[in-house]
C-alpha cells in the first residue's frame, strides 16, 4: 500500500507531497511540529500534544489553520489511510508561502502538512542492556520550549552521537548542567533515590512524555524532584534514562565513558518502563 499525507487540505500520494520553494518553513524553519504516538490504533496523549502545538503557534505569532476539531479529524483521517495501528503521526505548520524576506508577510496563511507511519517495535537490547549517550555543549537558541522546527543544532548533535555509536546526545549548558537530548528529556536517579528530571523553562522543551512520566512516577510513590543536574551528577547517578513520544523511558547505562551504576538498566527505570507501557496498552484500549 502506498502512503499518504495531507498537505494543505489535500490527501496525495507521499512521493507526491510537496510544498512551495517559497515556503518559510523551508526557507527561515519559520515554523512548528508535533508527533503523537499512535498505539493499537489510538493516539497517545493527543490533547496535551495539540495544546502544546496551539503554544508554540501562539509564541512565534501564527494562526491555527483550521479548527481543534478539523485538525484531530485530518490527523484520525491520515492514520487511516496509512493503516497506522503502532506508529506516529506527524504534523507540521509554516507561517507561509512567500517572496524571501525575514520580516512577516502581510496576511500571512498558516502551511500544513501531515503524514503517519507504522513503527517497527525497539531493539530488546534498548531494555536488557541500557543505552549509551555522549555529550555535547548546547549551543541551540533561547527559546527550546517552542516546539520549532529549527533543529539544526540537534540534527548535528544527533549524527556526532550516532558516530559514536551513541543512542542519544545530552546536551550541556555553560553551567554543566544537562539541559535535555537532542529529541529527548533527560532523567536520573541519584543514589539516595530521588528522581531528577530538569524543571520546564526556555531551556528545555515540556515533554509530553516527561509529563505524563511525572504524574506515573507520584502514582507509583517515587520521590520526584524537578531541578537541574549537572553532568557530573549524571556521570554519579545511580540510573538514568531518556523520555521521548517514540522512545518512552528508554534505559541509559553509560554517558560519554562513565559506567551509570552497574552498567544494567536499574530497576526504578524499569519499573516506570512498564508503568508507561501498561498507561499507553490503557489509553489504546479506551
Amino acid at each position: 500500500m502506498s502512503r499518504v499525507a495531507y498537505v494543505n487540505g489535500r490527501y496525495l500520494p507521499h512521493r507526491a507531497a510537496s510544498v512551495h520553494i517559497d515556503d518559510r518553513g523551508y526557507q527561515f524553519a519559520d515554523g512548528v511540529y508535533e508527533v503523537v504516538a499512535i498505539v493499537g490504533g489510538r493516539f497517545v496523549d493527543e490533547a496535551p500534544h495539540l495544546d502544546r502545538l496551539e503554544r508554540s503557534l501562539k509564541e512565534l505569532r501564527m494562526t491555527m489553520p483550521m479548527t481543534r476539531r478539523a485538525l484531530e479529524s485530518v490527523i484520525r483521517e491520515v492514520a487511516r489511510r496509512n493503516r497506522v495501528r503502532d506508529g506516529i503521526v506527524y504534523l507540521q505548520m509554516s507561517r507561509a508561502v512567500a517572496p524571501r524576506d525575514h520580516p512577516f508577510p502581510r496576511n500571512p496563511k498558516t502551511q500544513i502538512v501531515a503524514w503517519a507511519r507504522n513503527n517497527k517495535p525497539p531493539p530488546a537490547s534498548h531494555t536488557e542492556d541500557g543505552v549509551k549517550a555522549i555529550t555535547m555543549p548546547d549551543i541551540r537558541w533561547g527559546r527550546c520550549d517552542i516546539k520549532s522546527t529549527a533543529l539544526l543544532p540537534n540534527v548535528l548533535a544527533k549524527q556526532l552521537a550516532r558516530e559514536a555509536g551513541a543512542y542519544e546526545a545530552w546536551l550541556v549548558d555553560e553551567n554543566g548542567n544537562v539541559t535535555e537530548g537532542t529529541s529527548s528529556n533527560a532523567w536520573i536517579i541519584t543514589p539516595k533515590g530521588e528522581l531528577v528530571t530538569r524543571s520546564t523553562d526556555n531551556a528545555i522543551l515540556s515533554g509530553i512524555t516527561r509529563l505524563t512520566v511525572r504524574e506515573l512516577a507520584k502514582e507509583e510513590g517515587l520521590r520526584l524532584v524537578e531541578r537541574s543536574f549537572s553532568l557530573a551528577e549524571a556521570k554519579g547517578a545511580r540510573e538514568a534514562f531518556v523520555t521521548s513520544a517514540s522512545s518512552p523511558v528508554v534505559p541509559v547505562t553509560q554517558i560519554d565513558n562513565q559506567v551509570i551504576g552497574n552498567g544494567k538498566p536499574g530497576s526504578t527505570t524499569l519499573k516506570l518502563r512498564e508503568r508507561y507501557l501498561r498507561y499507553m496498552s490503557e489509553a489504546s484500549t479506551a
